[in-house]
Formats: C-alpha cells, structure tokens, sequence
C-alpha cells in the first residue's frame, strides 16, 4: 500500500530529525526547548510555498480548526523537546510513539472516525510492546526513580500530537491537501508567537538573537545544521501528513514503532563520537532485547496492513 510506504520513509527522515535535535539540544546550541521549538514553529511558515498548487481560503470553522492544531502540534513539539534535552532520544521516541497510536485510537473513537478489525488492534498493541522493549531497560527497576528523565514531557507530547494529528485527518475530509498542510502550519507559526508569552521563554528567545550575533561563526554553523535538519524535518511531515490523507491515522501513528529502529541504529552510531550527547552504551543482553523489539514491530506491521 502506497500509505505504507510514504510513512515509512517519513519515519527514516523523522529518526535524522530526531537526532539532529539531539545534537542541537544536547550540544547547547540552543539554549533550551522553548527556544528551539520558537524558530521551528517561525521556520514552519516555509509551507506558504505551495500556496500557488491549489491554497484557498477555508471556512471560519476550518480556519479555527487549522489554527488550533497547529498550535496544538507546536505544543507537542515543545514537550517533546523538553523530553529529548532531558533523555536519550531511543527512550524518548518510543514512549512518545507507544502513546501516540493509543491516544489516537481513543481520541477517534467517539467520532466513529477509526474503524480497525481484531487484526489491526492486536497489531497496534505489538507495535506499542515493541517500541516500549526498545525504549527501557529490562529487567525493570523498581527503584525510587522508574522513568528516565524526561518520561513524563514525552506522554504529554503524545497526547498533544495524537489530538493533532486526529484533527489534521478530519480536515482532510473537508480540505484539500495543500489547503489544510498550509494554515495548520501558520498555526505553527502563531503557536511560536505565543510563546513569546511566557516571560521566562520570551527572554531566553530574545538572548538567543543576542548570542547569535555576537558569535556569528558559531551562529553560521547552527544556521546551517538547523535549516538542514528542518528540511528533513519538513519533509518528513510532508509525507507523513500525505498519508494520513490515504490511510488511517491510528494505523500511521502505529507504525512509528519503524522510526525507533532508526532512531536506534543512527544514535548508536553518532555516539561513538558525540558520546557525551547521545551516551548510547548497549552491551551484549541490550542488543538481544532491542533486536527482539524489532521483531516484535515486524509482526505488528504484518498485522496493520
């Protein structure tokens, strides 16, 4: 199925995103989460660019709809970089992703929007299993501290995105694809002037134009790896948004199980030289768990198709 596929491969941009963010976040070149998600939610104005393939002006209803998951899903952007500067992003995507498709589900069900067979749902909690195998350590703790820093952040940021991502599927129904990708991400961006409310963040923001020119080699170089990353980023949501048009959205969200298999592979990788951002140590018993996680995905998408 041609969703499949396009949400597979926005999963292989999203886990590069995911650990660009990392670098970002984790090296200090922004100075916390609020500012980063700031210059994500002003940079995803880029999307007024497909205006001319098909842009109309939708009704009151669908513009408020438009503006509000926007704001929404630069929220749960937000708590999700809270979590990724807090923890390690192969603990932070999976729990982000176990609850994503679950609080879709539950979020769909009153509008009878999601109609899945036994197949589906079991294939679902198998994604949902294998991405929390991959995502902690076993076997678990039960110490005074049982989640890693951050736990919480990426709950919240499921949530949010789930909400998000259920409303961008309704107005699918009603709009055409450039129509609803374009306000959505204006949204984003009004969603980004808003937090310019929070005076804490508001003055973080302002440092950060400050900082970066004073020191404008450093400023060149993040510039440059954060209009990179963005653009993987972006694209990633261009396919992602465009299934969600062709397939359901419960299944979809599910399927990001596949991004923490990349998440995973790409983190272990960089961390042999950015060990003090991404301290990925796996020993033998840790790969066999997560290989095991990988399996356990598989299955699970055999049974969504």
């Amino acid at each position: 199925m041609l969703w499949i596929i396009l949400t597979v491969v926005a999963y292989l941009f999203g886990a590069l995103a995911n650990i660009l963010d990392k670098f970002l976040l984790g090296s200090k070149r922004f100075s916390s989460a609020p500012v980063y998600a700031f210059y994500v939610g002003v940079f995803s104005l880029w999307a007024v660019f497909f205006a001319p393939f098909g842009l109309v002006m939708p009704s009151l209803s669908g513009l408020a709809l438009c503006f509000g998951s926007g704001i929404i899903f630069l929220l749960g952007i937000l708590l999700l970089y809270f979590a990724i500067g807090k923890a390690q992003a192969s603990r932070v995507v999976p729990v982000v992703g176990a609850v994503l498709p679950l609080a879709t589900f539950l979020i769909s069900l009153p509008m009878q929007s999601e109609k899945l067979n036994l197949l589906q749902i079991f294939g679902i909690l198998l994604l949902i299993l294998g991405g929390l195998l991959i995502s902690f350590d076993l076997p678990l703790k039960l110490g005074k501290k049982k989640f890693f820093s951050g736990f919480y952040f990426a709950i919240g940021a499921g949530i949010l995105l789930a909400i998000a991502y259920v409303a961008f599927k309704n107005l699918s129904q009603s709009e055409n694809f450039v129509t609803w990708y374009v306000w959505t991400r204006v949204g984003g961006f009004l969603g980004a002037l808003g937090l310019l409310l929070v005076p804490i963040w508001r003055k973080d923001i302002w440092k950060s134009f400050h900082l970066h020119r004073k020191n404008k080699k450093q400023a060149f170089s993040t510039g440059a790896i954060f209009v990179g990353n963005k653009i993987v980023g972006g694209l990633s949501a261009l396919l992602l948004n465009y299934a969600i048009t062709l397939g359901s959205v419960t299944l979809i969200n599910a399927l990001v199980s596949v991004q923490y298999v990349f998440v995973l592979i790409l983190a272990w990788m960089v961390s042999k030289k950015y060990h003090q951002i991404f301290e990925e140590k796996l020993f033998f018993w840790d790969w066999v768990q997560k290989i095991v996680a990988i399996g356990v995905i598989a299955v699970g998408i055999f049974f969504i198709r």
